[in-house]
């Protein structure tokens, strides 16, 4: 048996005292750097992004001048990153979307974000939670990790499925604080190798 709701909204409870403040580790300014960093974090970490998106927006600040470029272009602002050169042509072919469909400001919702190349549900979410304060949850390795060894899913539950219980089981108005919680609970305390998860919130 799964926790019930108010055993997960426990832990969610726990994990803000744990974890006060919890906000997007990503640099950005603005919702297209914000967009940008969220699509350069697959397979790779935060910290490595924040490093490398200054030279990235400084040569390419908004949609307009990163639509203009070809990849081979981008592709040496984010070369130590995993999957540099997808990544690279899908900012040049979404930035050319967000200009020639969406006149150069970032979508607002899931459906049009989903319609840019590279981006995909958890993109999307991350956006809508973090830029533009829409309840969301976004699903990355660490919530589904999270989720799974504190028994808040089944263990064979896909992304999606994650997202939906966590709809089902926590008031909406905590669903994007609950998705920063459980993305820091996961890195750095109930991590991949560690095999302690729910110790830490048992003290607090």
């Amino acid at each position: 048996m799964t926790l019930n709701s108010e055993e997960v909204l426990d832990i969610i409870h726990r994990m803000d005292r744990l974890i006060p403040d919890a906000k997007s580790e990503l640099d950005y300014e603005d919702p297209f750097h914000m967009l940008v960093a969220v699509m350069l974090s697959a397979q790779s970490t935060d910290k490595q992004v924040n490093k490398i998106v200054p030279a990235l927006f400084e040569a390419f600040p908004d949609p307009e001048s990163m639509s203009q470029v070809t990849a081979q272009e981008v592709e040496p602002y984010i070369k130590t990153l995993g999957l540099y050169r997808n990544k690279a042509k899908y900012l040049v072919s979404a930035a050319k979307d967000i200009v020639d469909k969406f006149n150069g400001k970032i979508p607002d919702n899931r459906k049009d974000l989903m319609s840019l190349s590279g981006v995909g549900r958890k993109t999307a979410n991350v956006v809508l939670s973090v830029v533009f304060d829409t309840p969301a949850i976004a699903v990355d390795t660490h919530v589904e990790r999270v989720c799974k060894r504190l028994n808040i899913v089944p263990e064979d539950a896909t992304p999606v499925q994650v997202e939906k219980i966590l709809m089902e089981k926590l008031p909406e108005e905590y669903w994007s604080h609950a998705h920063q919680l459980l993305v820091l609970f996961g890195r750095y305390y109930c991590t991949a190798r560690s095999k302690k998860c729910y110790e830490y919130l048992e003290d607090v």
